[in-house]
């Protein structure tokens, strides 16, 4: 008798840290996350890939998209170096391949040639994107991002552009957008570490 009443508190017992488990907050990402997923405007983009990329090739994989150029003095060459960093964590949340796209947001300066370097060296998981501005603004639009335009026959300028990272899913679907922390003497750019806390949480809900 005594051991089946330890039975059944050991099941009640069992049951209330159910209840209480399943009644917790669940912990919410701090990046934008559309609820439903995004879906882009058709497109075709030249690649690093030897062959334009069009909306297919964002699918079957994680993408991480931002925009960027190979002159780009600070936040490209820190938003991708951080990135490569964080890759292998990313790859702990998800069995689907994760890539990153840069899109290249200087045309006059960036053919296919220095893109494809460029990604290149920061491994084989980056893809350098490029096209010119009737095909660029566009997409880079749909992303929710966006560019400025040097002024007509300027050879040394600097782009103005987003910060932000672009999630798109394995759909081929924008699933958020994290911003850029701004921080007074710093220049802005995507925290990785909370990056990495919010696909944690996101990647495993895909279905």
């Amino acid at each position: 008798m005594q051991r089946l009443l330890v039975t059944v508190v050991a099941l009640i017992a069992l049951v209330a840290g159910v209840v209480i488990y399943n009644n917790l907050p669940k912990p919410q990402p701090k990046a934008l996350v559309y609820d439903p997923p995004r879906t882009l405007q058709p497109f075709v983009l030249e690649s690093s890939l030897g062959h334009n990329v069009s909306n297919a090739n964002l699918e079957g994989q994680w993408t991480l998209l931002f925009t960027g150029y190979t002159f780009c003095p600070d936040i490209c060459p820190t938003t991708m170096a951080d990135l490569r960093q964080v890759l292998p964590k990313l790859k702990q949340y998800t069995d689907t391949p994760v890539k990153v796209w840069m899109i290249s947001v200087d045309p006059q300066r960036d053919n296919v040639k220095r893109v494809s370097d460029y990604a290149g060296f920061f491994g084989d998981e980056f893809v350098g994107i490029r096209a010119e501005h009737p095909q660029l603004y566009p997409f880079v639009n749909d992303l929710g991002l966006m560019y400025s335009i040097p002024e007509e026959g300027e050879t040394d300028y600097l782009v103005n552009h987003s910060a932000a990272i672009v999630l798109v899913n394995p759909a081929g679907h924008r699933q958020a957008i994290f911003k850029a922390e701004h921080i007074i003497g710093e220049i802005p750019t995507v925290s990785m570490e909370q990056l990495a806390t919010d696909f944690s949480i996101i990647a495993p809900t895909f279905h």
